[in-house]
């Protein structure tokens, strides 16, 4: 199965970018999305940043993440 995780945008070097998801960075690409700016939240799969989302959308997605990890 495979899982796109919902990131805040919170640093960018040309086509690489530091995304924040709970707490944790991560280094990833942005060559599939390369207008996307600090702030904005993305689409996290397999290291590359494939779309953009709503703030809202991102963060329910995230809630929803939690309660699962809380479940297992």
């Amino acid at each position: 199965m495979c899982l796109a995780i919902p990131a805040k945008l919170i640093g960018k070097i040309d086509r690489l970018a530091t995304v924040e998801v709970g707490g944790i960075t991560r280094k990833v690409s942005l060559m599939l999305l390369p207008d996307a700016q600090v702030g904005d939240f993305v689409l996290v799969h397999a290291g590359f940043a494939i779309q953009t989302v709503e703030e809202e959308e991102a963060k329910r997605t995230m809630e929803l993440l939690k309660e699962l990890t809380e479940l297992a």
